[in-house]
């Protein structure tokens, strides 16, 4: 569907997850580059996506969306659902075995990517507790009297 393998790959994950992904012309302004969502789907203009992994952090705003709400027209996520999405997409770029810059790339997050890599690398839980408090993963104390690895692992994807 996609040309390039990475935005593909980032695709199918995020398909296989439970959010719908279509390639689209996007003529107009967005947020970000190549991408829009809308109505519960990620469109994406591969010719102006300017970062493959952007799919993953509004992968991350959908899924950590309430369920009720996922599908309205446009999202206004709350700033805590913004740090939550931010955590998700760092487990999801280490689901699938590749390298948090893939995410948090020096175009984005207001120069932080680095300050945001090293946290997430070094166990900071930025984001982390609403996550658990959504129900999609767990802490190191909480995974381990539950028999489950702790974040980034992920119990579910969506909330």
């Amino acid at each position: 569907m996609f040309a390039d393998p990475l935005v593909e790959r980032l695709a199918d994950f995020i398909r296989g997850i439970g959010i719908d992904v279509r390639p689209a012309q996007l003529p107009g302004p967005t947020f970000l580059p190549g991408l829009e969502i809308k109505d519960g789907a990620i469109f994406v203009d591969e010719l102006r996506l300017a970062y493959p992994g952007d799919l993953l952090h509004e992968a991350g705003h959908l899924a950590v969306t309430d369920p009720a709400e996922r599908h309205a027209a446009q999202l206004m996520p709350s700033d805590g659902e913004e740090i939550a999405a931010q955590a998700w997409s760092y487990a999801a770029v280490r689901h699938l075995g590749l390298e948090p810059e893939i995410v948090f790339h020096s175009g984005g997050y207001h120069g932080s990517s680095e300050t945001l890599i090293n946290l997430f690398n070094t166990g900071g839980t930025f984001g982390q507790p609403l996550l658990q408090w959504y129900g999609m993963t767990f802490e190191p104390r909480l995974a381990a009297e539950n028999g489950v690895p702790p974040f980034p692992h992920m119990l579910r994807w969506l909330r």
